[in-house]
């Protein structure tokens, strides 16, 4: 869509934290050499949040500014839009109200200090749950805003294309072997005995562009996670009108980096964005057996519809325009 030039530019700020290792600028050095040895990057979850935004944006004919510092330095009275990484709260002396998020970090003991150090006007996370874990420390400045999905990228295919019954996203983070025995070979165990042909994929060790092939042949799908701040990977499933059993343990915020030790927060969600259209969730090994055969009964009498779930809720437009609104609440001084 064409850039609407009525409407003010975004600042929008996005950087990866890249240092140098052995001697200056050779960060640039090791980029190239990755890229040789490595082939095309990753892209992380955080930056999918910085570029769906963007590709949100451009679909409502909103004009961006990306990583213009310059610029934001001689405008101290325009909003700061920090999407992330944290880092970039210290790349200069910020004059701007800021709007941080949703790419921050993990937990607010990192930065107890934020509000009083930094103009930041909002912080925006994921999801409600980790709204909830922010307020005790931020209060009423932590806003839920979830980032879109590219629903004309992520389409369903036809199903004479489907040749795998339910495809296995494995994104367990923590403790993966004893998993791998307690849960997943289990559930992989009782997909066979109902001869059902079933494909896997494990987080970090693919490229996008094999997961997208994957649902294209996959009928449904089992999506074991401990956690989702948000949740994209799923949620592209989900646009793709797959409908996912998922693992929903509940309880406490399992990342090792806090958890026993300095964070207990519970309860967190596997998937945080969710109904009935979506599918079935199971707690554990032990209900997952009841929690399958409710969940391919419905399969069979068509009764899920994730893609209308995600087009109600997720779109790039919707989630563009929602941060557009809090910008403009900033912006005028409203919170």
């Amino acid at each position: 869509m064409k850039k609407n030039c009525s409407i003010k530019p975004i600042n929008l700020f996005y950087e990866e934290p890249e240092a140098d290792r052995w001697f200056p600028l050779d960060r640039y050095l090791r980029r190239v050499i990755r890229r040789i040895f490595r082939g095309k990057s990753k892209i992380g979850g955080q930056k999918k949040v910085f570029l769906n935004l963007c590709a949100g944006l451009d679909r409502l004919g909103i004009p961006y500014r990306v990583n213009n510092y310059r610029y934001i330095q001689r405008h101290p009275e325009e909003v700061a839009c920090i999407i992330g990484k944290p880092h970039v709260l210290d790349k200069i002396n910020w004059k701007n109200p800021i709007v941080f998020g949703a790419a921050v970090f993990s937990h607010p003991c990192e930065d107890l200090d934020l509000f009083n150090r930094r103009p930041v006007r909002k912080m925006l996370v994921p999801g409600e749950w980790m709204k909830k874990m922010c307020e005790p420390f931020y209060g009423g400045r932590v806003h839920v805003w979830p980032v879109g999905i590219a629903t004309e990228e992520w389409l369903p295919a036809p199903i004479n294309q489907k040749d795998v019954d339910i495809l296995i996203y494995d994104k367990v983070r923590w403790k993966h072997e004893e998993f791998e025995k307690e849960l997943i070979n289990p559930i992989e165990y009782h997909l066979q005995a109902q001869g059902l042909n079933i494909a896997s994929i494990r987080y970090g060790f693919y490229q996008e562009e094999e997961f997208e092939a994957l649902l294209t042949r996959s009928k449904a799908m089992i999506f074991l996670c401990e956690h989702e701040t948000q949740g994209i990977a799923y949620q592209q499933a989900l646009s793709c009108n797959i409908p996912i059993l998922a693992w929903d343990r509940g309880g406490f915020w399992q990342d090792p980096s806090y958890f026993p030790e300095r964070v207990k927060f519970a309860p967190v969600s596997s998937v945080p964005y969710w109904d009935e259209r979506c599918g079935v969730v199971f707690q554990d090994i032990n209900e997952f057996p009841v929690k399958l055969q409710e969940f391919l009964d419905k399969l069979s009498d068509k009764q899920f519809h994730p893609r209308d779930y995600i087009l109600e809720n997720l779109t790039l437009e919707k989630s563009a325009q929602h941060y557009v609104e809090i910008v403009n609440m900033v912006q005028q001084g409203l919170v």
